[in-house]
C-alpha cells in the first residue's frame, strides 16, 4: 500500500476485506493492513469492527470509549447496503468476553450470528482459535494482575478462566469444521510475559501467517513490516459510533482513504 495519507480521489477497489477483533487487531491494524494489501495485491475496501476490549455481543467501555457489541455495530447494515464484492473476512480475538463473565453459550451465539452475516456476504472466512497453550500457563499472580489491569470489574476465578476458554475453543474448532472454515492456531512464540497480546516484533509474522490463509499464494509472503505510522493513522480515526466519555460520536464511513485506492471504515 501507499503511504499512509488521506486522498479525496475518488476509488473503486475491487475486493472487500472485513476485520472483527479486539485488541490485537486494534494494535496491529497497520500491519494487518499492509498484509492484507500485500496478499491480494490490490486496493481494497476495508470494514473493521475492532477496539481494546471489544466484545462480540456487549457493549463495552474500556479507558472513555464506548464501543458497540461487534455483532450488532452498523458494519452489517452498510455491508448489506454497499456493492457486492469478491470478500475475505478475519474473524480474531475470541475469548474477551469470558472476563466480562458471559457465558459461553451466549458468546458462541453472537459468534454465529457474525459467521452469518459473514456467510451470507459469500466471504472466505479465517478464524483464530483462542490461545489454549498461554491460558493454561498462566500463573495466578500473572492472571490477577492482567484481569485487573484489563478488566477490573471481573471476578473469574483463573480455574473458571481456564475452564471456560478450554470450552469455547472447542465449540471454535466445532464450528469452523462444521463450517468448512479456515482456522489458525496462535503460535507460543508469538507471545512473551503478556499472554494474550502478540508482541511487537512478532506482529508481521503472525499476521502473514493468518491473513495468507486467504489464499494459496499467502505461504509466499515474507513477514511484513510494524506500519507503526499506518496503525497511529487508523486508530486515530472516528468510528461509525462510539461514545467518548459522555459524548456520543457518529461519522460516515469511510474513515480513511489511501493513496492507493483503499478505503477503510471503522464500526
Amino acid at each position: 500500500m501507499a503511504a499512509s495519507r488521506e486522498t479525496n480521489v475518488p476509488s473503486a477497489p475491487a475486493r472487500r476485506v472485513i476485520l472483527l477483533g479486539a485488541s490485537n487487531l486494534t494494535k496491529g491494524i497497520g500491519t494487518v493492513l499492509e498484509t492484507a494489501g500485500r496478499v491480494w495485491n490490490e486496493p481494497l475496501e476495508v470494514h473493521a469492527a475492532l477496539g481494546h476490549g471489544r466484545s462480540y455481543g456487549r457493549n463495552t467501555r474500556i479507558m472513555g470509549v464506548g464501543l458497540p457489541g461487534i455483532a450488532h455495530c452498523g458494519l452489517w447494515q452498510n455491508l448489506t447496503s454497499g456493492r457486492q464484492l469478491p470478500t475475505a473476512a478475519l474473524v480474531t480475538d475470541i475469548g474477551n468476553d469470558l472476563l466480562y463473565e458471559e457465558p459461553v453459550d451466549r458468546i458462541v451465539g453472537w459468534l454465529e450470528a457474525c459467521l452469518d452475516r459473514l456467510a451470507a456476504a459469500d466471504a472466505k472466512i479465517t478464524i483464530t482459535n483462542l490461545p489454549i497453550a498461554n491460558v493454561q500457563k498462566l500463573s495466578p499472580a500473572k492472571f490477577k494482575l492482567m484481569r485487573s489491569v484489563l478488566f477490573p470489574y471481573s471476578r473469574l476465578s483463573l480455574a473458571e478462566a481456564q475452564r471456560r476458554a478450554i470450552e469455547l475453543d472447542e465449540h471454535v474448532a466445532r464450528i469452523a469444521g462444521e463450517r468448512a472454515l479456515t482456522i489458525v492456531s496462535h503460535q507460543p512464540h508469538w507471545y512473551s510475559y503478556d499472554p494474550i497480546h502478540i508482541r511487537f516484533t512478532r506482529r508481521g509474522e503472525a499476521w502473514r501467517d493468518i491473513l495468507g490463509a486467504w489464499t494459496e499464494a499467502g505461504g509466499s509472503l515474507s513477514p511484513g513490516g510494524n506500519a507503526l505510522f499506518r496503525t497511529l493513522h487508523v486508530r486515530t480515526r472516528t468510528p461509525h459510533e462510539r461514545r467518548l466519555l459522555f459524548l456520543a460520536q457518529r461519522r460516515a464511513q469511510p474513515a480513511a482513504r489511501y493513496l492507493d485506492g483503499t478505503s477503510v471504515s471503522l464500526y
